[in-house]
């Protein structure tokens, strides 16, 4: 366990960040690791759930009492682990709290690599006899399948399909519908028309953010192979849905000048929710998530499309796709108690959080969507075009979920530094692509 904590991405092990997550422990209901033995005998067991959503994000103490009130015999408790609701942060005091052995029982991780990664740390448990025990065959119950190795280690929480979000007041007054069937040809020439002034006071049609999502647009909706490597480990940038990505941002960004630039992303640190919520773009490809945030914080009308085609000729809706993978922690000292909860939240607690969409598939989608929506305050639920959410997300099909190796998150850093240089004009794309296979086929043979 020592030796595999320490391949996990820089996260260990400076003592002052040691230090900051000390209070975890403090935090500790008493009895909780002889679950409840310290008092009566029937005293429930207190089970932590770890994330990095705030609550304000993500109406967990609303969720978790539901659960407490239908199971007497556990007090399910949420913990979140960034006070920004940053789940990058979020993973890195998980991983702390792994190495510090404090109490752990439900945790969640917001991104398959991270996932994987965690899963070859040995930080999850297999969840394959509880789920054997249940009858529970998870290819059938969820839409995507998130076996490791032939293992499950989480099952899917919020099910993440990405879109297109529109600022409908732009798209007004430039004169155009909402798409309902397009390319990223299509997109770019949105952006044209939507970006408007000059200088500081300038608005973008287009945004994309710093994520290796936004550095292979077109590969996104690939069906069967839409992550930057194989589940082997071996490349799949030397591809020409990376490279027409590549050259489609640049264009957009540093030739039209209708995206904003990666140098003032970078340099300005910018939040997409801030740009798209500021007006500083008028589309933002991103994922479901955002509806929940919009109906608690929008700020004009929004439509959605959905996620862009490479060709005019593939079929409409394909998108890539996520979770947040909830899993049980290995040290655990109640794992029957913490998979009962994680089985839970993802088939019915979703639903009574009202915040996100289900993976699981017996989950009604209008029900989804009307629950989320009354989340907000009802002058900005009715901000959020419904049809067009509704018609998006119907026509929505998942591409292929790739569980990449543990250490694909290293692979992806290295794709990403390359990219960079390429945006920022430090070299060209033919560099940017040889470079980038060669340092991912490197790393992959490191690990043999």
């Amino acid at each position: 366990m020592k030796k595999s904590m320490l391949v996990l991405s820089g996260v260990l092990l400076t003592t002052t960040a040691l230090a900051g997550c000390g209070s975890g422990k403090d935090n500790a209901a008493p009895g909780n690791n002889a679950g409840g033995a310290a008092g009566s005998a029937n005293a429930p067991v207190t089970i932590k759930v770890q994330g990095w959503y705030t609550e304000p994000q993500g109406n967990w103490n609303a969720t978790v009492e539901a659960y407490n009130k239908t199971h007497p015999n556990v007090k399910v408790v949420y913990e979140s682990m960034s006070e920004k609701g940053d789940s990058q942060e979020g993973m890195k005091k998980l991983d702390l709290l792994a190495a510090s052995g404090d109490q752990m029982d439900v945790v969640m991780y917001s991104s398959a690599s991270d996932f994987a990664q965690r899963v070859g740390a040995g930080i999850l448990e297999p969840l394959d006899d509880y789920l054997k025990k249940d009858n529970v065959v998870v290819k059938d119950e969820y839409k995507i399948d998130p076996a490791v190795n032939g293992k499950y280690y989480a099952l899917p929480g919020k099910m993440i399909e990405w879109f297109v979000m529109l600022n409908k007041d732009k798209l007004d007054a430039a004169g155009l519908p909402v798409p309902t069937d397009w390319t990223w040809d299509d997109y770019a020439e949105y952006a044209k028309k939507l970006t408007k002034g000059d200088g500081p006071s300038k608005t973008y049609g287009s945004y994309f953010h710093t994520w290796k999502d936004y550095a292979q647009l077109l590969q996104n909706n690939d069906v069967d192979n839409s992550y930057i490597v194989k589940s082997d480990g071996s490349e799949n940038i030397d591809n020409p849905k990376v490279r027409t990505s590549l050259e489609l941002r640049n264009k957009m960004e540093n030739v039209d000048k209708t995206s904003v630039p990666y140098y003032e992303v970078v340099s300005q640190k910018m939040n997409y929710r801030d740009v798209y919520y500021g007006g500083k773009s008028a589309m933002l490809a991103t994922g479901n998530w955002m509806v929940g945030e919009l109906a608690l914080n929008g700020k004009f009308k929004t439509v959605f499309a959905p996620y862009p085609k490479a060709d005019a000729k593939d079929p409409n809706g394909y998108t890539l796709v996520g979770a947040d993978f909830m899993g049980v922690a290995a040290s655990s000292k109640h794992k029957q108690e913490a998979y009962d909860f994680v089985r839970w939240y993802t088939t019915e607690g979703i639903q009574t959080q009202g915040l996100f969409f289900s993976g699981w598939k017996k989950a009604d989608l209008n029900k989804n969507v009307d629950a989320i929506l009354s989340t907000g305050k009802p002058e900005q639920s009715a901000l959020i075009d419904k049809e067009s959410l509704l018609n998006t997300l119907k026509v929505n099909k998942a591409t292929k979920l790739v569980i990449p190796p543990t250490y694909a998150l290293q692979q992806e850093k290295e794709f990403l530094n390359q990219v960079e240089l390429y945006l920022t004009g430090k070299q060209d794309l033919d560099k940017t692509i040889q470079t980038a296979k060669t340092k991912i086929e490197d790393i992959k043979k490191s690990n043999k």
